[in-house]
Protein backbone atom coordinates (compact mmCIF):
# COMPACT_ATOMS: atom_id res chain seq x y z
CA UNK A 1 0.00 0.00 0.00
CA UNK A 2 1.56 3.24 -1.16
CA UNK A 3 1.86 6.12 1.29
CA UNK A 4 -0.80 8.80 1.00
CA UNK A 5 0.13 12.37 1.94
CA UNK A 6 -2.64 13.32 4.35
CA UNK A 7 -1.59 16.96 4.70
CA UNK A 8 -2.01 17.47 0.96
CA UNK A 9 -5.36 15.67 0.99
CA UNK A 10 -6.65 17.75 3.89
CA UNK A 11 -5.42 20.93 2.23
CA UNK A 12 -7.23 20.15 -1.00
CA UNK A 13 -10.45 19.20 0.77
CA UNK A 14 -10.57 22.58 2.44
CA UNK A 15 -9.49 24.69 -0.52
CA UNK A 16 -11.83 24.90 -3.41
CA UNK A 17 -15.24 25.29 -5.71
CA UNK A 18 -19.30 26.32 -9.64
CA UNK A 19 -22.39 27.87 -10.94
CA UNK A 20 -24.76 26.35 -13.51
CA UNK A 21 -24.95 29.18 -16.04
CA UNK A 22 -21.19 29.59 -16.32
CA UNK A 23 -20.29 25.93 -16.26
CA UNK A 24 -22.11 24.21 -19.05
CA UNK A 25 -19.70 23.30 -21.81
CA UNK A 26 -20.53 24.15 -25.38
CA UNK A 27 -21.76 20.60 -25.90
CA UNK A 28 -25.28 19.30 -26.35
CA UNK A 29 -26.77 17.07 -23.70
CA UNK A 30 -26.68 13.37 -24.48
CA UNK A 31 -28.73 10.44 -23.22
CA UNK A 32 -27.37 8.92 -20.02
CA UNK A 33 -28.26 5.84 -18.01
CA UNK A 34 -26.65 3.29 -15.72
CA UNK A 35 -26.80 0.73 -18.49
CA UNK A 36 -24.93 3.05 -20.86
CA UNK A 37 -22.25 3.64 -18.24
CA UNK A 38 -21.79 -0.11 -17.69
CA UNK A 39 -21.48 -0.63 -21.44
CA UNK A 40 -18.90 2.16 -21.60
CA UNK A 41 -16.80 0.52 -18.88
CA UNK A 42 -17.07 -2.87 -20.56
CA UNK A 43 -16.02 -1.47 -23.92
CA UNK A 44 -13.11 0.36 -22.37
CA UNK A 45 -11.83 -2.88 -20.81
CA UNK A 46 -11.42 -4.32 -24.32
CA UNK A 47 -9.16 -1.43 -25.38
CA UNK A 48 -5.53 -0.84 -24.34
CA UNK A 49 -5.11 1.22 -21.19
CA UNK A 50 -4.16 4.86 -21.75
CA UNK A 51 -3.28 6.91 -18.68
CA UNK A 52 -4.56 10.50 -18.44
CA UNK A 53 -1.59 12.90 -18.83
CA UNK A 54 -0.59 15.13 -15.93
CA UNK A 55 -1.44 18.80 -16.35
CA UNK A 56 1.91 20.61 -16.82
CA UNK A 57 1.02 23.44 -14.42
CA UNK A 58 -0.43 21.32 -11.63
CA UNK A 59 2.94 20.61 -10.01
CA UNK A 60 3.20 24.28 -9.01
CA UNK A 61 -0.09 24.18 -7.07
CA UNK A 62 1.16 23.37 -3.59
CA UNK A 63 -0.45 23.52 -0.14
CA UNK A 64 -0.19 27.32 0.09
CA UNK A 65 -1.53 27.89 -3.43
CA UNK A 66 -4.58 25.73 -2.74
CA UNK A 67 -5.46 27.68 0.37
CA UNK A 68 -4.77 30.97 -1.36
CA UNK A 69 -7.32 30.25 -4.10
CA UNK A 70 -10.79 30.44 -2.53
CA UNK A 71 -13.74 29.07 -4.43
CA UNK A 72 -16.37 31.73 -4.98
CA UNK A 73 -19.57 30.96 -3.11
CA UNK A 74 -21.75 32.28 -5.92
CA UNK A 75 -20.32 29.72 -8.31
CA UNK A 76 -21.65 26.75 -6.32
CA UNK A 77 -23.51 24.26 -8.50
CA UNK A 78 -27.14 24.01 -7.29
CA UNK A 79 -26.24 26.77 -4.84
CA UNK A 80 -29.56 28.49 -5.49
CA UNK A 81 -31.53 25.41 -4.37
CA UNK A 82 -32.36 24.64 -0.73
CA UNK A 83 -30.85 21.67 1.05
CA UNK A 84 -27.54 19.89 1.27
CA UNK A 85 -26.66 19.54 -2.40
CA UNK A 86 -24.50 22.54 -3.27
CA UNK A 87 -21.45 21.27 -5.16
CA UNK A 88 -18.07 22.93 -5.30
CA UNK A 89 -15.06 21.81 -7.30
CA UNK A 90 -11.38 21.25 -6.64
CA UNK A 91 -8.66 22.65 -8.90
CA UNK A 92 -5.77 20.53 -10.05
CA UNK A 93 -2.75 20.42 -7.75
CA UNK A 94 0.57 18.70 -7.27
CA UNK A 95 -1.23 15.84 -5.51
CA UNK A 96 -4.13 15.64 -7.97
CA UNK A 97 -2.62 16.51 -11.33
CA UNK A 98 -4.77 14.43 -13.68
CA UNK A 99 -8.00 16.16 -14.73
CA UNK A 100 -11.40 14.48 -14.53
CA UNK A 101 -14.50 15.19 -16.62
CA UNK A 102 -17.72 16.13 -14.81
CA UNK A 103 -21.29 16.32 -16.17
CA UNK A 104 -24.74 17.10 -14.77
CA UNK A 105 -27.54 14.55 -15.19
CA UNK A 106 -31.12 15.79 -15.47
CA UNK A 107 -34.08 13.78 -16.73
CA UNK A 108 -31.89 11.10 -18.25
CA UNK A 109 -29.60 13.47 -20.14
CA UNK A 110 -26.03 14.48 -19.30
CA UNK A 111 -24.50 17.90 -19.94
CA UNK A 112 -20.71 18.30 -19.49
CA UNK A 113 -19.42 21.09 -17.28
CA UNK A 114 -16.70 23.49 -18.37
CA UNK A 115 -13.79 24.42 -16.15
CA UNK A 116 -13.60 28.19 -15.59
CA UNK A 117 -10.61 29.70 -13.75
CA UNK A 118 -12.72 32.68 -12.62
CA UNK A 119 -14.57 30.41 -10.19
CA UNK A 120 -11.64 30.99 -7.82
CA UNK A 121 -10.64 34.18 -6.04
CA UNK A 122 -6.87 33.95 -6.24
CA UNK A 123 -4.18 36.59 -5.63
CA UNK A 124 -1.83 37.60 -8.41
CA UNK A 125 0.80 34.99 -9.06
CA UNK A 126 -1.22 32.14 -7.52
CA UNK A 127 -0.53 28.89 -9.38
CA UNK A 128 -4.25 27.98 -9.52
CA UNK A 129 -4.97 31.07 -11.63
CA UNK A 130 -2.16 30.07 -13.97
CA UNK A 131 -3.69 26.66 -14.76
CA UNK A 132 -5.62 28.13 -17.68
CA UNK A 133 -9.20 27.93 -18.96
CA UNK A 134 -9.07 24.30 -20.11
CA UNK A 135 -7.30 22.77 -17.11
CA UNK A 136 -10.15 20.53 -16.01
CA UNK A 137 -11.25 19.57 -12.52
CA UNK A 138 -9.49 17.49 -9.86
CA UNK A 139 -12.70 16.49 -8.08
CA UNK A 140 -15.63 17.90 -6.14
CA UNK A 141 -17.32 18.13 -2.76
CA UNK A 142 -20.93 18.37 -1.65
CA UNK A 143 -21.79 21.13 0.83
CA UNK A 144 -24.31 21.13 3.65
CA UNK A 145 -27.24 23.56 3.70
CA UNK A 146 -25.36 26.10 5.85
CA UNK A 147 -22.37 25.96 3.46
CA UNK A 148 -20.07 25.75 6.47
CA UNK A 149 -18.81 22.27 5.65
CA UNK A 150 -18.90 19.47 3.12
CA UNK A 151 -20.38 16.01 3.67
CA UNK A 152 -18.87 14.08 0.77
CA UNK A 153 -15.84 14.59 -1.44
CA UNK A 154 -14.19 12.75 -4.33
CA UNK A 155 -10.55 13.64 -4.96
CA UNK A 156 -7.64 11.67 -6.37
CA UNK A 157 -7.49 8.15 -7.89
CA UNK A 158 -10.70 6.46 -6.72
CA UNK A 159 -10.69 7.93 -3.20
CA UNK A 160 -13.71 9.48 -1.53
CA UNK A 161 -14.62 10.33 2.03
CA UNK A 162 -17.30 11.64 4.33
CA UNK A 163 -17.21 13.09 7.86
CA UNK A 164 -18.64 11.72 11.07
CA UNK A 165 -21.97 13.05 12.35
CA UNK A 166 -19.76 15.44 14.36
CA UNK A 167 -18.50 16.91 11.04
CA UNK A 168 -14.96 15.61 11.44
CA UNK A 169 -13.19 13.89 8.53
CA UNK A 170 -10.89 10.92 9.06
CA UNK A 171 -10.43 7.75 7.05
CA UNK A 172 -11.16 7.40 3.32
CA UNK A 173 -12.88 4.85 1.13
CA UNK A 174 -11.72 3.66 -2.28
CA UNK A 175 -13.62 2.23 -5.19
CA UNK A 176 -11.15 -0.62 -5.50
CA UNK A 177 -7.79 -1.85 -4.23
CA UNK A 178 -5.39 -3.70 -6.52
CA UNK A 179 -2.45 -5.68 -5.09
CA UNK A 180 -2.38 -3.53 -1.96
CA UNK A 181 -0.37 -5.97 0.15
CA UNK A 182 2.03 -6.99 -2.64
CA UNK A 183 5.26 -4.94 -2.47
CA UNK A 184 5.87 -2.91 -5.60
CA UNK A 185 2.75 -4.18 -7.37
CA UNK A 186 -0.03 -1.92 -6.09
CA UNK A 187 -2.07 -0.13 -8.73
CA UNK A 188 -4.32 2.90 -8.36
CA UNK A 189 -7.16 2.84 -10.89
CA UNK A 190 -8.79 6.25 -11.01
CA UNK A 191 -12.12 7.84 -11.69
CA UNK A 192 -11.81 9.61 -15.04
CA UNK A 193 -15.43 10.78 -15.50
CA UNK A 194 -18.19 11.77 -13.07
CA UNK A 195 -21.90 12.36 -13.63
CA UNK A 196 -23.80 14.18 -10.85
CA UNK A 197 -27.56 13.94 -10.33
CA UNK A 198 -29.48 15.85 -7.67
CA UNK A 199 -32.06 13.37 -6.36
CA UNK A 200 -33.41 15.17 -3.27
CA UNK A 201 -32.82 17.98 -0.79
CA UNK A 202 -30.07 15.95 0.92
CA UNK A 203 -29.40 13.37 -1.78
CA UNK A 204 -26.94 13.29 -4.67
CA UNK A 205 -26.29 10.30 -6.90
CA UNK A 206 -22.73 10.15 -8.19
CA UNK A 207 -21.96 8.03 -11.24
CA UNK A 208 -18.32 7.36 -12.06
CA UNK A 209 -16.23 5.66 -14.73
CA UNK A 210 -13.09 4.02 -13.37
CA UNK A 211 -10.10 3.09 -15.49
CA UNK A 212 -6.85 1.33 -14.66
CA UNK A 213 -4.16 -0.86 -16.15
CA UNK A 214 -5.79 -4.04 -14.82
CA UNK A 215 -9.48 -3.19 -14.55
CA UNK A 216 -12.28 -0.81 -15.52
CA UNK A 217 -15.55 -0.22 -13.75
CA UNK A 218 -18.87 1.61 -13.62
CA UNK A 219 -19.94 2.93 -10.20
CA UNK A 220 -23.15 4.40 -8.82
CA UNK A 221 -23.11 6.04 -5.37
CA UNK A 222 -26.60 6.90 -4.09
CA UNK A 223 -25.50 9.26 -1.32
CA UNK A 224 -27.54 10.96 1.39
CA UNK A 225 -26.90 13.09 4.47
CA UNK A 226 -28.93 12.28 7.56
CA UNK A 227 -28.84 13.00 11.30
CA UNK A 228 -26.81 9.81 11.91
CA UNK A 229 -24.23 10.61 9.23
CA UNK A 230 -23.68 9.89 5.55
CA UNK A 231 -25.00 6.76 3.88
CA UNK A 232 -24.05 5.52 0.42
CA UNK A 233 -25.64 2.67 -1.51
CA UNK A 234 -22.98 1.54 -3.95
CA UNK A 235 -23.45 -0.48 -7.13
CA UNK A 236 -20.48 -1.45 -9.29
CA UNK A 237 -19.87 -3.43 -12.47
CA UNK A 238 -16.19 -4.33 -12.87
CA UNK A 239 -14.34 -5.64 -15.91
CA UNK A 240 -10.78 -7.02 -15.45
CA UNK A 241 -8.38 -6.32 -18.30
CA UNK A 242 -5.83 -8.85 -17.12
CA UNK A 243 -5.25 -11.28 -14.23
CA UNK A 244 -5.20 -9.62 -10.79
CA UNK A 245 -3.27 -11.24 -7.94
CA UNK A 246 -5.16 -9.45 -5.17
CA UNK A 247 -8.52 -7.81 -5.82
CA UNK A 248 -9.75 -5.66 -2.92
CA UNK A 249 -13.45 -4.79 -2.84
CA UNK A 250 -15.12 -2.26 -0.51
CA UNK A 251 -11.66 -0.98 0.50
CA UNK A 252 -11.00 1.51 3.28
CA UNK A 253 -7.81 3.46 4.01
CA UNK A 254 -6.89 4.92 7.38
CA UNK A 255 -4.09 6.10 9.68
CA UNK A 256 -2.82 4.55 12.89
CA UNK A 257 0.29 6.01 14.51
CA UNK A 258 -0.01 4.93 18.16
CA UNK A 259 -2.42 4.41 21.03
CA UNK A 260 -2.18 3.66 24.74
CA UNK A 261 -0.94 0.12 24.02
CA UNK A 262 2.17 1.26 22.13
CA UNK A 263 2.77 4.81 23.30
CA UNK A 264 6.56 4.43 22.91
CA UNK A 265 6.15 4.57 19.12
CA UNK A 266 5.01 8.17 19.34
CA UNK A 267 7.13 11.28 19.75
CA UNK A 268 4.21 13.68 19.91
CA UNK A 269 2.87 15.04 23.21
CA UNK A 270 -0.67 13.79 22.56
CA UNK A 271 -1.48 10.45 24.27
CA UNK A 272 -2.98 8.82 21.15
CA UNK A 273 -3.07 9.62 17.43
CA UNK A 274 -5.11 7.52 15.02
CA UNK A 275 -8.10 7.76 12.68
CA UNK A 276 -9.13 4.14 13.29
CA UNK A 277 -8.21 1.71 16.06
CA UNK A 278 -10.10 -1.49 15.23
CA UNK A 279 -11.06 -3.77 12.35
CA UNK A 280 -14.52 -5.24 13.02
CA UNK A 281 -16.04 -8.17 11.11
CA UNK A 282 -19.59 -9.46 11.49
CA UNK A 283 -19.54 -13.12 10.44
CA UNK A 284 -22.52 -14.95 9.03
CA UNK A 285 -22.53 -17.27 12.08
CA UNK A 286 -23.15 -14.40 14.51
CA UNK A 287 -19.57 -14.00 15.72
CA UNK A 288 -18.06 -10.52 15.69
CA UNK A 289 -14.29 -10.38 15.23
CA UNK A 290 -12.30 -7.49 16.68
CA UNK A 291 -8.76 -6.88 15.45
CA UNK A 292 -7.15 -3.91 17.28
CA UNK A 293 -4.88 -2.05 14.86
CA UNK A 294 -1.16 -1.69 15.57
CA UNK A 295 1.61 0.33 13.94
CA UNK A 296 3.92 -2.53 12.90
CA UNK A 297 7.70 -2.44 12.76
CA UNK A 298 7.49 -3.91 9.23
CA UNK A 299 4.60 -4.32 6.75
CA UNK A 300 2.07 -6.67 8.33
CA UNK A 301 -0.83 -8.56 6.79
CA UNK A 302 -3.79 -10.35 8.43
CA UNK A 303 -6.49 -12.38 6.67
CA UNK A 304 -9.82 -13.60 8.06
CA UNK A 305 -11.55 -16.31 6.07
CA UNK A 306 -15.28 -15.72 5.74
CA UNK A 307 -18.28 -16.93 3.76
CA UNK A 308 -20.73 -14.13 3.00
CA UNK A 309 -20.02 -12.00 6.09
CA UNK A 310 -22.70 -9.57 7.19
CA UNK A 311 -20.28 -6.66 7.09
CA UNK A 312 -16.94 -5.23 8.14
CA UNK A 313 -15.38 -1.88 8.86
CA UNK A 314 -12.56 0.20 10.25
CA UNK A 315 -13.78 1.75 13.49
CA UNK A 316 -12.70 4.61 15.69
CA UNK A 317 -14.01 2.97 18.85
CA UNK A 318 -12.21 5.11 21.43
CA UNK A 319 -14.27 8.31 21.61
CA UNK A 320 -12.90 9.73 24.85
CA UNK A 321 -11.39 13.19 24.32
CA UNK A 322 -9.12 12.70 27.33
CA UNK A 323 -7.37 9.85 25.51
CA UNK A 324 -6.30 12.17 22.68
CA UNK A 325 -6.20 15.71 24.10
CA UNK A 326 -6.43 17.07 20.55
CA UNK A 327 -8.56 20.20 20.42
CA UNK A 328 -7.53 21.01 16.85
CA UNK A 329 -8.41 18.02 14.69
CA UNK A 330 -10.39 16.03 17.30
CA UNK A 331 -9.44 12.40 16.81
CA UNK A 332 -12.25 11.41 19.18
CA UNK A 333 -14.75 12.64 16.55
CA UNK A 334 -13.34 10.77 13.56
CA UNK A 335 -15.86 8.64 11.63
CA UNK A 336 -16.00 4.89 11.53
CA UNK A 337 -16.80 3.29 8.18
CA UNK A 338 -18.98 0.19 7.96
CA UNK A 339 -19.62 -1.79 4.77
CA UNK A 340 -22.70 -3.99 4.48
CA UNK A 341 -22.91 -6.23 1.37
CA UNK A 342 -26.31 -6.10 -0.32
CA UNK A 343 -25.56 -9.28 -2.26
CA UNK A 344 -23.95 -12.43 -0.75
CA UNK A 345 -20.17 -12.27 -1.16
CA UNK A 346 -19.50 -16.00 -1.10
CA UNK A 347 -16.12 -17.31 0.05
CA UNK A 348 -13.20 -14.99 0.55
CA UNK A 349 -11.21 -13.03 3.12
CA UNK A 350 -11.44 -9.76 4.98
CA UNK A 351 -7.87 -8.48 4.89
CA UNK A 352 -6.04 -5.93 7.00
CA UNK A 353 -2.75 -4.52 5.79
CA UNK A 354 -0.56 -2.01 7.62
CA UNK A 355 2.93 -0.61 7.22
CA UNK A 356 5.01 1.48 9.66
CA UNK A 357 4.49 5.20 10.01
CA UNK A 358 6.05 7.87 12.21
CA UNK A 359 3.53 10.65 11.58
CA UNK A 360 -0.17 11.38 11.45
CA UNK A 361 -0.02 12.47 7.80
CA UNK A 362 0.44 9.06 6.21
CA UNK A 363 -2.41 6.63 5.66
CA UNK A 364 -0.79 3.31 6.58
CA UNK A 365 -3.78 0.99 7.12
CA UNK A 366 -6.09 -0.69 4.60
CA UNK A 367 -9.05 -3.03 5.07
CA UNK A 368 -10.85 -4.76 2.20
CA UNK A 369 -12.65 -7.89 0.96
CA UNK A 370 -10.84 -10.29 -1.37
CA UNK A 371 -13.01 -12.92 -3.10
CA UNK A 372 -11.71 -16.48 -3.22
CA UNK A 373 -12.40 -16.75 -6.95
CA UNK A 374 -9.61 -15.30 -9.08
CA UNK A 375 -10.83 -12.45 -11.35
CA UNK A 376 -10.78 -13.47 -15.02
CA UNK A 377 -10.06 -11.04 -17.84
CA UNK A 378 -13.19 -10.41 -19.87
CA UNK A 379 -15.54 -11.43 -17.05
CA UNK A 380 -17.98 -9.14 -15.30
CA UNK A 381 -17.95 -8.71 -11.50
CA UNK A 382 -21.09 -7.20 -9.97
CA UNK A 383 -20.79 -5.69 -6.51
CA UNK A 384 -23.40 -4.09 -4.26
CA UNK A 385 -22.93 -2.71 -0.75
CA UNK A 386 -23.90 0.05 1.65
CA UNK A 387 -21.41 2.37 3.34
CA UNK A 388 -22.28 4.02 6.64
CA UNK A 389 -20.00 6.82 7.87
CA UNK A 390 -20.93 6.59 11.51
CA UNK A 391 -20.01 7.33 15.10
CA UNK A 392 -21.41 4.00 16.31
CA UNK A 393 -18.98 2.11 18.55
CA UNK A 394 -20.30 -1.30 17.44
CA UNK A 395 -21.87 -1.14 13.94
CA UNK A 396 -22.04 -4.95 13.89
CA UNK A 397 -25.16 -4.48 16.08
CA UNK A 398 -24.75 -7.52 18.32
CA UNK A 399 -25.45 -8.01 22.02
CA UNK A 400 -21.85 -9.14 22.62
CA UNK A 401 -19.50 -7.38 25.04
CA UNK A 402 -17.07 -5.19 23.09
CA UNK A 403 -13.39 -4.34 23.37
CA UNK A 404 -13.11 -1.12 25.37
CA UNK A 405 -9.37 -0.74 26.00
CA UNK A 406 -6.12 -2.48 25.13
CA UNK A 407 -2.96 -2.06 27.21
CA UNK A 408 0.53 -3.53 26.97
CA UNK A 409 3.40 -3.85 29.41
CA UNK A 410 5.94 -6.21 30.94
CA UNK A 411 4.90 -9.53 32.40
CA UNK A 412 6.03 -11.02 35.69
CA UNK A 413 8.77 -13.15 34.13
CA UNK A 414 11.77 -11.78 32.22
CA UNK A 415 11.09 -11.20 28.50
CA UNK A 416 7.35 -11.79 29.00
CA UNK A 417 4.75 -9.39 27.61
CA UNK A 418 1.56 -8.48 29.40
CA UNK A 419 -1.58 -7.82 27.36
CA UNK A 420 -4.57 -6.30 29.13
CA UNK A 421 -7.94 -6.08 27.40
CA UNK A 422 -11.03 -4.48 28.89
CA UNK A 423 -14.48 -5.59 27.72
CA UNK A 424 -17.48 -3.26 28.09
CA UNK A 425 -21.04 -4.50 28.51
CA UNK A 426 -20.32 -7.53 30.70
CA UNK A 427 -23.27 -8.22 32.97
CA UNK A 428 -22.60 -8.90 36.64
CA UNK A 429 -24.61 -12.13 36.89
CA UNK A 430 -21.83 -14.68 36.94
CA UNK A 431 -18.19 -14.60 35.87
CA UNK A 432 -17.57 -15.32 32.18
CA UNK A 433 -15.12 -17.99 31.07
CA UNK A 434 -11.90 -16.80 29.43
CA UNK A 435 -10.90 -18.61 26.26
CA UNK A 436 -7.41 -17.70 25.03
CA UNK A 437 -5.04 -19.14 22.44
CA UNK A 438 -1.54 -18.07 21.39
CA UNK A 439 0.44 -18.94 18.27
CA UNK A 440 4.05 -17.80 17.94
CA UNK A 441 4.48 -17.91 21.70
CA UNK A 442 3.31 -19.38 24.99
CA UNK A 443 0.54 -18.29 27.32
CA UNK A 444 2.13 -18.12 30.77
CA UNK A 445 -0.74 -16.76 32.84
CA UNK A 446 -4.28 -15.51 32.49
CA UNK A 447 -6.70 -13.81 34.83
CA UNK A 448 -9.99 -11.94 34.60
CA UNK A 449 -12.09 -9.83 36.92
CA UNK A 450 -14.65 -6.99 37.00
CA UNK A 451 -12.98 -3.58 37.28
CA UNK A 452 -13.93 -2.00 40.59
CA UNK A 453 -15.99 1.16 40.31
CA UNK A 454 -16.62 0.71 36.59
CA UNK A 455 -20.03 -0.28 35.30
CA UNK A 456 -20.02 -3.66 33.49
CA UNK A 457 -16.29 -3.49 32.67
CA UNK A 458 -14.39 -6.78 32.74
CA UNK A 459 -10.59 -6.96 32.53
CA UNK A 460 -8.55 -9.84 31.11
CA UNK A 461 -4.80 -10.03 31.83
CA UNK A 462 -2.55 -12.31 29.75
CA UNK A 463 1.18 -12.90 30.24
CA UNK A 464 2.82 -14.20 27.06
CA UNK A 465 6.31 -15.35 26.15
CA UNK A 466 6.85 -14.67 22.47
CA UNK A 467 9.04 -16.85 20.31
CA UNK A 468 12.26 -14.99 19.67
CA UNK A 469 11.92 -12.54 16.79
CA UNK A 470 8.33 -13.62 16.13
CA UNK A 471 4.93 -11.97 16.36
CA UNK A 472 2.57 -13.73 18.75
CA UNK A 473 -0.96 -13.96 17.38
CA UNK A 474 -3.40 -13.94 20.27
CA UNK A 475 -7.04 -14.97 20.13
CA UNK A 476 -9.31 -14.17 23.04
CA UNK A 477 -13.01 -14.40 23.79
CA UNK A 478 -15.28 -14.34 26.82
CA UNK A 479 -17.67 -17.27 26.82
CA UNK A 480 -20.34 -18.92 28.94
CA UNK A 481 -20.27 -22.58 28.19
CA UNK A 482 -20.18 -22.85 24.41
CA UNK A 483 -21.88 -19.50 23.90
CA UNK A 484 -19.88 -16.47 22.81
CA UNK A 485 -20.20 -13.67 25.32
CA UNK A 486 -17.88 -11.10 23.75
CA UNK A 487 -16.29 -10.10 20.50
CA UNK A 488 -13.67 -12.55 19.24
CA UNK A 489 -10.40 -10.62 19.70
CA UNK A 490 -7.33 -11.06 17.49
CA UNK A 491 -4.18 -9.21 18.52
CA UNK A 492 -0.76 -9.18 16.85
CA UNK A 493 1.68 -8.83 19.76
CA UNK A 494 5.12 -7.67 18.64
CA UNK A 495 4.14 -6.93 15.03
Amino acid sequence: MTQIDRRAMIAATGAALLFPDMLLAQTKATAFSWEKLVALAQGQARAPYRETPLHPGAAKVDYDALHGARFRDDRTLWGDLPGDTGIRFFPLSANAAQPVSIAIVEKGRATPLRYDPTMFDAPAGNAVAALGPDAGFAGFRIMNAKRDGDWLSFLGSSYFRAPSPQKQFGLSARAIAINTSLPGKEEFPRFTHFWLERTGASNVTVYALMDGASITGAYRFVSSLGPDGVRQDVTAALFPRRPIEELGLMPMTSMFWYDQANRTQGTDWRPEIHDSDLLSIASADGNVHARPIVNPSAPHFSAFKEVSPKGFGLLQRDRNFDHYQDDGVFYDRRPSLWATPTNPLGAGQVRLYAFPTDSEYTDNVAGYWTPEATPRPGARIDVGYRLDWTAARAPASSSLAIVENVWRGRGDKPDADRLVIDFAGVSGDGKPDIWADVSGGMLLKQAGYPVLGQDRLFRVVLDIARNQGKTADIRLQLRRGNRAFSEYVHYALGA
